[in-house]
């Protein structure tokens, strides 16, 4: 006895199918239902069929491929991305074949015409409405199909992910987000999100991106109370762009901001002659005071110096994640603070590596007490997705963004939706 399967929106419907193959020969063995009629969704059932080898129709299986003219998976799945790109490439052209039978109302030669092309474009008819509605939501399939093949392992969900999530769920993967903070927001996205919305992918990831929104912990610039400083400190790894940064935030805060406030810099650097020379440079420049300290016991000192400025900028060593002894010293720096003034650490990361270097590198240096994240080098990248995972990860708010070399232009005050922007569709300079 040989088994076959029929599917169908109903039983009935497998059944017909099953008939029309086979006759009525076949016994039923098994009806399945595969998927749930919902909203928008139409229920799908299979049926087993057992029929002797003898009695199946020579007609049967005429139009399935002999197994020597089979292609590889990998090269079908090529083929089907080719076609449905020709299919999208004629949707497209049907779109303007429709919009040809108002073309000669769009070319006036008198006043008399221009008003008869306002009047027919106020008036548009009701079939062509019905056939733009139905190409957009083709065009809308075309592309969720392309979305859902893909290279990437399906996700390890209670549920399956519905077509129209395929995008979203290709793009944070792709972005470098860590793949259990990624199965975790599509599972909250299933979840919560109203059926009316899945109808397409353009609302589904909207959906996504308010999510996404909601759950980046953001520090929002603010300035120093009356009679009060804020004393800010970078580290981070060696060659993240801390100097730079520094050079940054002294510029903002003294020319950028609603009122021009007094900054000054300290330099914990001494080890990299070049840092020192360079920073000594952005305070000539910008006409700062400047305080070097060598030793922990000189860092009360040199806060103590700069106590007429409203802010006070902090230049560490840098150092490797896995280098304790020079972490250790920054350590000692803080410790010795005597001052009444409260230091807030910012850890600076590049945004150009992927998640696991970005939480060990934080790991390393938690033992100064993080306050915020600082990312830069978002111009030298194509994935966020990290950046997302790290501040979800450690709940530690990000405070600023450095997305290039020019200072002071190129620093940009941290909000969640430029991240998902990012995130989504990459870094774009004009929305920084």
């Amino acid at each position: 006895m040989k088994i076959l399967t029929f599917s169908g929106k109903t039983p009935s419907e497998a059944l017909k199918k099953a008939k029309m193959e086979i006759g009525d020969e076949g016994m039923l063995i098994e009806t399945k239902e595969i998927q749930k009629k919902a909203l928008g969704r139409d229920g799908l059932y299979e049926i087993v069929i057992g029929i002797d080898e003898d009695m199946i129709p020579a007609t049967y299986g005429k139009n399935q491929k002999p197994l020597s003219k089979q292609k590889p998976l990998k090269k079908e799945s090529k083929d089907v991305l080719y076609d449905i790109s020709n299919a999208a490439r004629q949707i497209s052209e049907i779109s303007q074949v429709v919009d040809d039978p108002l073309a000669k109302y769009m070319n006036p030669t008198s006043a008399s015409s221009a008003q008869t092309q306002r009047s027919m474009a106020a008036i548009e008819p009701q079939e062509l409405k019905e056939i733009k509605s139905e190409i957009n939501k083709l065009t809308d399939k075309v592309k969720i199909i392309q979305n859902m093949f893909w290279d990437e392992k399906a996700p390890d969900l209670q549920q399956s992910i519905p077509p129209e999530f395929a995008e979203i769920y290709r793009l944070a993967s792709q972005s470098g987000m860590n793949k259990e903070h990624l199965d975790m927001l599509m599972q909250i996205t299933l979840e919560h999100m109203p059926l009316k919305m899945r109808e397409n992918s353009a609302t589904v990831k909207r959906y996504f991106q308010t999510i996404l929104r909601k759950m980046v912990p953001i520090r929002r610039e603010s300035a120093p109370e009356m009679g009060t400083k804020k004393v800010i400190m970078l580290v981070g790894p060696t060659g993240v762009g801390k100097t730079t940064s520094i050079a940054k935030l002294a510029a903002r805060y003294s020319f950028l901001m609603e009122k021009k406030y007094k900054a000054g810099l300290v330099v914990l650097d001494t080890y990299r002659i070049g840092a020192v020379e360079q920073l000594m440079q952005y305070a000539r420049m910008m006409k700062l005071g400047i305080e070097t300290v060598v030793d922990p016991p000189e860092f009360s000192h040199a806060l103590e110096s700069l106590k007429y400025c409203d802010y006070i900028l902090i230049d560490t060593m840098g150092s490797s994640p896995y280098d304790k002894n020079k972490i250790e010293k920054t350590y000692e720096c803080l410790n010795a603070n005597t001052t009444a003034y409260n230091v807030d650490v910012v850890l600076v990361m590049p945004s150009s590596i992927k998640y696991e270097d970005l939480k060990v590198t934080y790991e390393n240096f938690s033992s100064l007490g993080i306050d915020t994240l600082m990312f830069t080098k978002l111009d030298e990248t194509m994935g966020f997705g990290n950046i997302f995972s790290l501040a979800y990860e450690t709940k530690k708010p990000i405070s600023y963004f450095s997305v290039g070399q020019e200072v002071p232009e190129d620093l940009v005050t941290a909000s969640s939706d430029f991240l998902v922007e990012c995130l989504l569709h990459g870094f774009n300079r004009s929305k920084a």
